[in-house]
């Protein structure tokens, strides 16, 4: 072999390195549209240290693999993700210090899930429900997050059932996906987890009255899996204490002094942990 043909191979070789290097170097700009969170549904979740970091009065920049979740009221949560994509969860008109988040996601069940005039320089408006009849579709990239939308069936006040009048949405960014369970009203069905994937934080309505009894709201948890959840829907401390009732030893309990948590990959709680954000 000649030392030229030497070197051209000894080049091409370091040429295919230094791509190689280079494909795992480069920032993602944004996640792929295809869903993380069905693709680990029947994966084991990883085993990580630690539970949580509370924000404080002046919470520092989130970092590059880091979600914001604050707990604004009832139902309402307000998400920043590391790009500073702001989502507010069943909007109604509120989303805490944002004062127009770039997503409002909202569901059916009542007025106090969504809101018939949402503000106009809102981009993105995500119902719940299909205004026109039958399901509601949503699957979009906005910035760094996949937003999508599992629906479900609701009551309605005669008692009658209004199928996917509900939906619940899940947002996958920075590696987490993150399910809000809205105004779900029955125990979910294989094929509704089929679709919903394996979540790593959720957000549960724990009323027990016009939503799910409390022990269902348990067995759901108990099939979701998630690792880390934060109850809403609880209307004042008699309803949310005893839904902490219903839960066993295999639930970690613990109440926040701040409504604003910070969450990662790698701080997410090794066994499923109940976090009660304060508000109502």
């Amino acid at each position: 072999m000649t030392r030229f043909a030497t070197a051209s191979r000894r080049s091409a070789a370091l040429l295919v390195a230094l791509i190689a290097w280079l494909q795992l170097a480069s920032p993602v700009a944004a996640q792929p549209t295809a869903s993380r969170c069905l693709a680990v549904a029947e994966a084991a979740p990883p085993a990580l240290p630690v539970a949580y970091v509370p924000v404080q009065t002046a919470p520092a920049p989130l970092g590059p693999e880091e979600v914001s979740i604050r707990f604004v009221g009832h139902a309402t949560f307000l998400l920043t993700t590391p790009a500073g994509v702001t989502i507010a969860t069943d909007y109604t008109g509120r989303s805490g210090p944002v004062e127009v988040p770039r997503v409002a996601t909202m569901n059916l069940a009542h007025s106090s899930h969504h809101t018939n005039n949402p503000d106009p320089r809102i981009k993105h408006v995500l119902p719940g429900w299909n205004p026109e009849g039958g399901r509601a579709e949503h699957h979009l990239q906005v910035g760094d997050v996949l937003i999508r939308n599992v629906p479900t069936d609701i009551r309605g006040w005669e008692g009658v059932r209004i199928e996917d009048g509900n939906s619940i949405f899940i947002f996958e960014v920075a590696s987490l996906c993150i399910g809000h369970l809205g105004h779900l009203h029955h125990q979910l069905a294989p094929e509704d987890l089929a679709w919903i994937g394996q979540l790593d934080i959720v957000m549960v309505m724990v009323d027990g009255s016009y939503t799910m009894d409390q022990a269902a709201v348990v067995e759901t948890l108990n099939v979701l899996k998630a690792r880390l959840i934060l109850p809403m829907h609880y209307f004042g401390t008699s309803t949310l204490q005893r839904f902490l009732a219903y839960l066993d030893e295999s639930f970690e309990v613990e109440i926040s002094p701040e409504p604003e948590v910070v969450v990662s990959v790698a701080t997410l709680p090794r066994s499923p942990k109940v976090l009660v954000l304060p508000g109502y």
